[in-house]
């Protein structure tokens, strides 16, 4: 490793700044790990919902990827929204070689609920990238997707976590119970043993971005040398936070805070 660690994003946009691209660079700095990143898609969107989407064409996002990874070391990355399999092609070819932590956030729903990518990318993306990834943080649809089974308790989303890493070839999955009631809670699996990541959950409607925050600081931890399970602990710590103290901007659902944390350390 260079002394800098460097965490690089490939992904959308956000213009409202909650998720996505955005999200994903104030996370990194945060964290002390220097962000960059290369844009898949353009996306109109705010607390509400998506307005519209452009696809930027496959012969940019390659480049893209080209002026970063033949400049610059790249310690960790994530995927983010990637729309079309045209993307992930491309995607997969420059990263299989990278000697890098691969972070796959399998965004295919917003939070709003609308739909980022098409049925025949989600297929290619569980049988072509996920056997890439060092890890695979689906939310419970996304979950249900990739094992096409039905995930309604605890033990189901842990049995989700052990089959995305042993049938579909990930190395680890953290499959996250932002959809059960109760406690948050989500669960690890390295390819040999169960952890669980508990927090309160928290009433707000002000999560817009969440799940792209969470793998991004899960990222940034990672291409600092922070072993998984450590960086997994960590980033729960950091999310959480963001969401207890999350903004009542917009009029949808608001946007986290990514200095949360900071501002917790100065109160302690």
């Amino acid at each position: 490793m260079t002394q800098i660690p460097t965490a690089f994003t490939i992904a959308g946009t956000d213009p409202s700044g909650g998720a996505g691209i955005q999200a994903d660079l104030k996370t990194f700095q945060e964290l002390k790990s220097y962000g960059m990143s290369v844009i898949t898609s353009v996306v109109a969107q705010n607390t509400t919902g998506v307005q519209r989407v452009h696809h930027l064409p496959v012969e940019m996002i390659e480049q893209q990827l080209d002026s970063v990874i033949s400049d610059i070391p790249v310690h960790a990355f994530k995927t983010g929204m990637i729309a079309n399999k045209d993307m992930m092609k491309v995607i997969a070819k420059r990263v299989s070689d990278l000697d890098a932590f691969y972070v796959m956030d399998p965004v295919m729903v917003a939070t709003s609920g609308d739909s980022l990518i098409d049925q025949d990318s989600r297929h290619f993306l569980r049988e072509n990238l996920l056997p890439l990834t060092t890890l695979v943080t689906p939310n419970i649809p996304e979950a249900e997707f990739i094992t096409g089974d039905k995930i309604e308790t605890t033990d189901d989303m842990k049995q989700a976590a052990e089959k995305i890493v042993e049938d579909f070839g990930a190395d680890a999955a953290l499959v996250k119970g932002g959809h059960m009631s109760g406690k948050a809670v989500d669960f690890l699996y390295d390819g040999m043993t169960i952890s669980t990541f508990t927090a309160d959950r928290i009433d707000t409607k002000n999560t817009h971005g969440t799940g792209c925050s969470y793998s991004a600081a899960i990222t940034a931890y990672l291409s600092q040398g922070i072993p998984l399970q450590k960086a997994v602990q960590k980033a729960k710590h950091f999310v959480t936070a963001a969401i207890k103290h999350s903004f009542e901007l917009g009029s949808g659902s608001g946007p986290t805070n990514h200095w949360a944390t900071r501002e917790e350390a100065v109160k302690q």
